[in-house]
């Protein structure tokens, strides 16, 4: 049959009209996890091993977020705080190396590590699509539609869903409430909250303001606001300041050329001129956090008054749309390859700083499917869930402790400026606050859930319930993915007992955790630290010390074995066989030359001594573990390691001891 151009035309314009008033793509599965990074990824792993169908969103095309998006130089706090799947990323990454353990690392091997563990479990990955709509059946989320940029979308129904995102898309669709920026000091009672004028990475005084200098007619010098400061401790809806970690190469054969980038304007950069008036560095390190990666690479961070973070420009992002969150990212990308391209062609910067910078490109082995340039910018903060429990510096501190605990935070309450403004006259930058001192210490499951009734089949274990500076601690990747894996056991749990995520059994899934760190069934690896008292047998009077050590203290010895001294680390073994045996050597001045171990095995025993010279410390980490070779023990608990004083000339450490089935 023929059709007339006219009929065609209509017939078409049906068709479209049909089309458009279809549903998306409807799939299901047990649980949704929405966010492809290290946390996202981990959950997604973990619901697999719970025998759960999953489907994990990932908005861009890559996984792993900042732990492959630059961040290799690892936030640790305390590696007493990393267990389960995420301490076991950083052995995968280790055995690329040839190691351990590796905290510091190239984007693509981390990437590449992310990927076997959605290869293994073999989850379902949708990319390139982003959260539109979210629909709920009564308190629960029945469905959520997911959209590409070609506009064509995609349905999920879940039993249910955790939101891994940065920036709690899913959460704010569902209803949940949720705060931005920083709160009042007088809200929960803190002191490190809301507006916080400090010296950490602050202008020497004497930084005039304006385009021109002395004149206030003649505008503020690029960066600087027109904002006023308010009291110390005071709320606002400003967010800490964003940037990328900047992964550059001084090999010549990797390096790539750094051009002059998009929208560039060298006025951005006259605060740093300025600056260096006043305080010329020898290096770059100056006013850039260089830290070397293998293979001649780098993460490069904020650091100093005028830096990568672009401060003040990102306080709309949490909730903007897609469109703006873009214009603000490339914003950033256009500010920092600015800043390196500055840096190293402008003839008003000093000369050795260009010369330096000239020896540094992008590397041509990353991001290759992105100019070489990393696709995730370091979202530091973004919404806060205001949950069925809010963590705040009174949990970091140690006043106030969670009984329902899923996970360990250790680093300082940590937060970037939050703007630039005059004060007497003068540039000065807000919102920097690094304080710490304190321990290991819980996170709350209720953290990660809302308030009863708002969203009853969610979990959300990266914008979660903390105010502003307690998040601030909280926000490391490596805590993220151990509270993603328990989110995961959690929601798993709550479709095995048919409820929602406000009743599920908290000891049993404390249990999972402990039983099965790894989610393979196999035996638990056996830690035993110098606090475990039921585990630890102590011979003469040692000193307790906090700073610096595995968990919240170390013993040491500082009589250079005047009198006989030893600990014995007794390990509570539940099955027979060989044990792969490391102990924790802190990172510690005058300490002693060698530390003599003894081990009383299955086998007999044997002396070996350890010289901690011959150790190297990499990374943010107070110490390393050092083998101690493969030794059989049995569950009868007279197997142990004993470290002693015998020809200690210096400070002897004995903190902690590791025992890995094999």
């Amino acid at each position: 049959m023929k059709y007339s151009g006219v009929v065609l035309l209509a017939l078409c314009s049906l068709f479209f009209v049909s089309m458009q008033g279809c549903k998306a793509g409807e799939e299901k599965t047990d649980i949704c996890i929405y966010g492809g990074n290290a946390a996202g990824v981990i959950a997604a792993y973990t619901a697999v091993k719970m025998n759960k169908t999953v489907i994990l969103i990932e908005p861009g095309a890559h996984l792993g977020g900042l732990t492959t998006g630059g961040l290799g130089y690892t936030d640790i706090g305390n590696k007493y705080a990393i267990n389960g799947l995420s301490l076991d990323v950083y052995r995968r990454i280790g055995k690329h190396y040839g190691k351990f353990e590796q905290w510091i690392f190239e984007p693509g091997v981390a990437e590449n590590v992310m990927k076997q563990y959605i290869q293994e479990a073999g989850v379902k990955v949708i990319y390139g699509h982003r959260v539109e709509k979210v629909e709920k059946n009564g308190t629960k989320i029945s469905s959520i539609t997911v959209q590409n940029d070609d506009g064509s979308a995609q349905q999920i129904s879940a039993g249910m869903f955790i939101d891994c995102s940065y920036e709690g898309d899913v959460m704010a669709r569902a209803g949940v409430s949720y705060t931005v920026g920083r709160e009042a000091n007088s809200l929960y009672n803190e002191t490190y909250n809301g507006v916080q004028l400090l010296e950490g990475h602050q202008f020497p005084d004497g930084i005039d303001p304006y385009k021109v200098p002395g004149d206030s007619s003649s505008g503020l010098v690029w960066g600087v606001s027109d904002g006023q400061l308010a009291e110390r401790g005071a709320g606002d809806k400003k967010v800490q300041a964003y940037n990328f970690r900047i992964c550059l190469s001084n090999k010549p054969e990797n390096r790539v050329t750094i051009t002059r980038p998009d929208n560039y304007d060298s006025t951005r950069y006259e605060l740093l001129l300025r600056y260096l008036q006043k305080k010329v560095p020898g290096d770059l390190w100056g006013f850039l956090k260089f830290d070397l990666m293998p293979n001649n690479k780098t993460d490069i961070n904020n650091n100093g008054p005028i830096s990568t973070d672009m401060i003040g420009y990102n306080h709309n992002f949490p909730e903007a749309d897609y469109a703006t969150r873009k214009k603000i990212q490339k914003e950033h990308e256009d500010y920092t390859k600015g800043l390196l391209y500055f840096i190293g062609h402008d003839a008003r910067m000093p000369e050795h700083l260009r010369n330096q910078m000239l020896q540094w490109g992008y590397p041509k082995d990353e991001y290759t499917d992105n100019g070489n340039w990393s696709p995730q910018m370091y979202v530091r903060e973004s919404r806060r869930m205001v949950g069925a429990y809010v963590m705040t510096q009174h949990n970091c501190e140690g006043r106030e402790v969670a009984d329902d605990a899923v996970g360990l935070a250790a680093y300082t309450m940590d937060s970037h400026n939050c703007q630039r403004i005059v004060v007497n006259g003068m540039v000065k930058n807000e919102g920097n606050v690094e304080i710490g001192g304190f321990g290991p210490y819980p996170i709350s499951y209720r953290s990660l859930i809302p308030k009863k009734g708002q969203a009853d089949n969610l979990l959300v274990p990266v914008c979660l319930s903390a105010s502003h500076i307690a998040y601030g601690s909280i926000r490391m990747e490596p805590v993220f993915m151990v509270l993603g894996q328990s989110a995961a056991i959690a929601a798993s749990l709550a479709i095995e007992n048919g409820t929602d995520v406000h009743g599920v059994d908290i000891k049993k899934l404390q249990a999972k955790l402990k039983s099965d760190p790894l989610m393979n069934g196999q035996t638990p690896e056996i830690m035993v630290d110098n606090d475990d008292q039921a585990n630890v047998k102590a011979t003469g009077n040692w000193q307790v010390l906090k700073k610096g050590a595995y968990g919240r203290s170390m013993f040491v010895d500082s009589s250079k074995g005047k009198e006989a001294k030893s600990i014995q680390f007794i390990p509570a073994i539940a099955k027979d066989g060989d044990y792969q045996v490391y102990i924790y050597i802190p990172k510690m001045k005058e300490i002693s030359s060698q530390i003599p171990i003894q081990l009383s095995t299955a086998d007999g025993n044997k002396s070996i001594v350890i010289k901690p010279a011959e150790i190297i410390v990499e990374g943010q980490t107070s110490g390393e573990w050092v083998s101690l070779g493969k030794h059989k023990f049995t569950s009868d608990k007279k197997g142990y390691v004993e470290v002693s004083n015998a020809n200690a000339d210096g400070y002897l450490p004995a903190d902690a001891i590791l025992f890995i089935p094999q």
